[in-house]
């Protein structure tokens, strides 16, 4: 199985291809069009900052390649936000696969720190990206903007301040807010579900 790690300007992919090879698939990590068009799965990682991210992958070309994929994409942190219409991080416009547009975390007391960072539990899962994965299974979250629950494309939902969704999916692409390749072995498990959708 060939499987590509989308090569752009944001951090934490070396830990995602850790992951993988875990699993037995040596991946490749490339921007070149036609390797990731090729591909059977796709991954779209990141840590970092929509509007750098989205003129990174503007400029290279990168954003039409990803809507063009067939097979199935899954989204990581920023690469699930990046799915979607808009960010209010800088005024983003996104790849609009998603509706939706992501939103910052207000916090309502003192104690709601942002960014949530740390492990939170998941409910709600729907779809075979959480086969043989328990509600209220732990994972581990970074952020300080979420997708709001949305009932058609929300998979996944996780409470920080209010319920938003830890993942989304539609047709062949799936997203999580969480990092699965940071969530010990319910993370593996959800990547070995993505790698055998």
């Amino acid at each position: 199985m060939k499987v590509a790690i989308v090569k752009y300007n944001a951090g934490n992919i070396f830990s995602v291809i850790n992951a993988v090879k875990r699993l037995g698939v040596e991946p490749l990590w490339t921007d070149d069009a036609e390797e990731l068009l090729t591909a059977d799965r796709v991954i779209f990682p990141g840590q970092g900052e929509a509007s750098n991210a989205m003129a990174y992958l503007r400029e290279r070309g990168l954003d039409k390649v990803i809507l063009d994929m067939k097979q199935p994409v899954l989204g990581i942190c920023i690469g699930q936000q990046l799915l979607c219409k808009r960010s209010e991080e800088g005024n983003t416009e996104c790849l609009g696969v998603f509706p939706m547009e992501v939103k910052r975390f207000q916090p309502l007391k003192h104690e709601d720190k942002i960014p949530q960072m740390g492990w939170n539990s998941l409910y709600d899962l729907k779809t075979p990206l959480f086969k043989d994965v328990n509600e209220k299974d732990f994972v581990y979250f970074v952020h300080s903007y979420y997708v709001p629950f949305d009932e058609k494309y929300t998979i996944a939902k996780a409470d920080f301040i209010l319920p938003y969704s830890a993942a989304i999916n539609k047709d062949n692409f799936y997203a999580t807010q969480f990092h699965p390749e940071k969530s010990g072995s319910v993370g593996a498990k959800i990547l070995k579900n993505f790698l055998e959708l």
